[in-house]
């Protein structure tokens, strides 16, 4: 493809909203470098506040707000911009979502008209720095169990935000160590001696002057192993009263009596009704680690396409790493599911926006779901293959001038916050089993086990994307028959949907002897975790590839088309390799037919090599946001002079990691 194909790719996944993606890569390439690793802890701090301020001047996160106050209203822009931020310093991305994407955000959605008209204008133009207050130390992923509490006091009209022990303090908490002068903090509600379960408030933190207030204590965290523009502390309460007023009373109200009244029926309806308006959180999350993936991989795969190493026998030049077909498939899987991973993230995107015009509670439970499975998705492939992007660059890859270790270390994290993943694949496999039943959030582990015991009857299969031309195509093909094509689309999205339907239907059977005299439900859950997580597994595959298949059909170029069909090709048959036991183990493939899938993997990523700069250009980062050395050429001038016995200036930096002793067949790619 040439440089207008190219260009034409990008315009794929720029989708519907490139004229953001296009603004992003303007502003972002005049922001500073993202190269941080010299920094200290308040140096880094101070540059990333600043730049927060710059986005805020420039009306950055004006998009996700409602028109009705300043905003434009526009979900998906502010989505994507979100995602744009990833390809830059991720303290930047995260800096930002702590303010507008989960304080602002908070406030917006748990909110009603008058904290909206007190709050909104200041979050948005950054006069009113704020943080999330959630998770404690006691209570991470089990918010529903958190300990602070906040208690009506009728007599003064206020409520008494307290933290009645240490494990109850509320940590990791960003913006609380520097900048945030208010919080939202969820807390237990009691009023009239009664538990009305979590709710959020916005709690002042700091004076004018940064000093905090009385009753509030903040601690730093300290400096952590990435993520250090991010200023992250710790919060108490001692009794810190606020206003009746402050309470974000969009799904529950106390009134100057301390009446309590709520539009959503029972405490846990009500909190997962509350949770579910914030997921924008997770989105942004699976969009940065996405964008953090393709920086690695754009510079893995061009240091790939320089890097030279052993001669073919008989001949005097060095051989391109990404020539070796063991590096191909190093990075070239990698690269393929980062592309379907990328259409998933664009449809989810799209998904919440369309709701957020019109709101829909089926629709809105199974986009929770899906993003909390594509979240612990992205996140956990992003680890992986930043691992594997710097392995594959062997002692360059290891400097930070060359960025891999840092986006290493700032991505880490992303698989644990916004939700772990195990626990989010948890909540995927139980939203499947009950058909995403509503009132399924009333019930705890057993009560769930319990459920399913008398009410599952079935598998559904919920299509996410192109729904008739995925239906038309599977419909042409049986997932066991031999004599399709490897390469056949329709066989690809039958095998998944195969494969789904009867994990689910054996994990339902599984789950089912809780119904059992005596059974422990608990018990009869726990022992079923590996299959539950698999099951959340597969769906989110399932999905991934119909929103990769969807994308494809979407292009109009047919040079593109025809590279993102053979992309697909690929991210398919590595899934399909990498749970080869499971298909053989259930007699959907044969011993035959799985070893033409390693060698159809094998010529997949040979007729893909070619190809491999284009894919990688066509994410379009702009280059002052590559800025590894080994991306821009450095790498190339540095081998062209050392075939000339010159040393460029500069290249002292970069360390040669060949052995000749090595047999150049395993050297090749270390």
């Amino acid at each position: 493809m040439d440089g207008s194909a190219t260009a034409r790719l990008t315009e794929v996944l720029d989708g519907r909203w490139a004229r953001v993606r296009r603004d992003a890569r303007q502003r972002m390439a005049e922001l500073p470098s993202p190269h941080t690793y010299d920094l200290s802890t308040e140096e880094h701090r101070a540059q990333v506040y600043a730049e927060l301020q710059e986005l805020a001047e420039a009306g950055y996160p004006r998009a996700g707000f409602p028109k009705s106050h300043g905003g434009d209203g526009d979900t998906g822009a502010t989505l994507t911009s979100f995602e744009m931020l990833g390809f830059g310093d991720l303290s930047l991305m995260v800096k930002a979502g702590v303010q507008w994407g989960l304080f602002g955000g908070a406030v917006a959605a748990l909110g009603t008209e008058p904290h909206h008209d007190r709050y909104l204008r200041a979050i948005m133009d950054l006069d009113l720095p704020g943080c999330f207050a959630m998770t404690e130390t006691g209570h991470g992923s089990d918010v529903q169990n958190l300990r602070t509490t906040a208690t009506y006091d009728p007599v003064t009209r206020e409520f008494v935000v307290h933290t009645p022990h240490e494990a109850a303090r509320k940590d990791y908490i960003g913006n609380a160590a520097r900048d945030g002068r208010a919080a939202v903090v969820f807390a237990q509600l009691i009023t009239g001696g009664e538990s009305r379960g979590v709710h959020a408030l916005v709690v002042p933190l700091r004076d004018e002057h940064g000093a905090p207030l009385p009753g509030v204590r903040i601690a730093d965290c300290g400096r952590k192993a990435g993520l250090n523009g991010v200023d992250n502390g710790r919060l108490w309460f001692d009794n810190v009263r606020v206003p009746r007023e402050a309470l974000l009373n969009r799904y529950g109200d106390v009134a100057p009596d301390g009446t309590y009244t709520s539009p959503v029926e029972g405490d846990s309806r009500r909190f997962f009704t509350m949770l579910g308006t914030l997921i924008r959180g997770r989105i942004s999350v699976a969009g940065a680690a996405g964008s953090a993936t393709k920086s690695a991989l754009t510079i893995a795969v061009r240091y790939a396409l320089e890097r030279r190493q052993f001669p073919r026998p008989g001949e005097p030049e060095e051989v391109v790493l990404l020539d070796y077909l063991a590096h191909q498939r190093r990075l070239l899987p990698a690269l393929a599911t980062t592309y379907a991973l990328h259409f998933a993230q664009e449809q989810l995107v799209t998904t919440l926006h369309e709701l957020a015009d019109e709101p829909d509670d089926r629709r809105q439970r199974e986009l929770e779901s899906r993003a909390a499975g594509l979240k612990a998705a992205t996140t956990w492939h992003a680890t992986r293959t930043i691992q594997t992007c710097r392995e594959a660059c062997g002692g360059a890859g290891y400097l930070a001038e060359n960025r891999l270790p840092q986006l290493k270390a700032d991505t880490d994290v992303f698989t644990t916050f916004e939700g772990d993943n195990t626990v989010l694949y948890q909540l995927v496999a139980k939203g499947l089993l009950t058909g995403y039943r509503q009132h399924v959030h009333d019930l705890g582990t057993a009560g769930m086990a319990r459920f399913i015991a008398d009410q599952f009857v079935g598998t559904v299969i919920e299509r996410t994307a192109a729904r008739s031309l995925i239906e038309r195509l599977v419909s042409a093909v049986s997932p066991q028959n031999d004599d399709t094509d490897l390469l056949d689309r329709g066989w690809h999205l039958r095998l998944f949907e195969d494969r789904e339907k009867h994990v689910l239907d054996t994990l339902a059977r599984r789950l089912r002897r809780a119904g059992a005299p005596g059974a422990d439900a608990f018990e009869v859950f726990n022992n079923a975790q590996d299959h539950v997580l698999r099951a959340a597994r597969v769906h989110v595959e399932r999905v991934v590839l119909e929103a990769f298949v969807a994308g494809v059909d979407r292009c109009a170029d047919p040079d593109a088309a025809a590279l993102l069909n053979r992309v697909c090709d690929l991210h398919v048959l590595s899934a399909v390799e990498a749970d080869l036991d499971w298909f053989l183990g259930h007699g959907r493939l044969s011993t035959t037919r799985a070893k033409a899938v390693t060698g159809a993997v094998n010529d997949l990523c040979r007729g893909l090599r070619p190809h491999a700069g284009t894919l990688v250009d066509a994410f379009a980062i702009p280059e002052p946001l590559v800025g590894a050395p080994i991306a821009t050429g450095a790498e190339r001038d540095r081998q062209d002079a050392q075939r000339r016995h010159e040393t460029p200036p500069g290249a002292g930096a970069l360390p040669r990691t060949e052995d000749t002793r090595a047999n150049p067949a395993t050297a090749a790619t270390s």
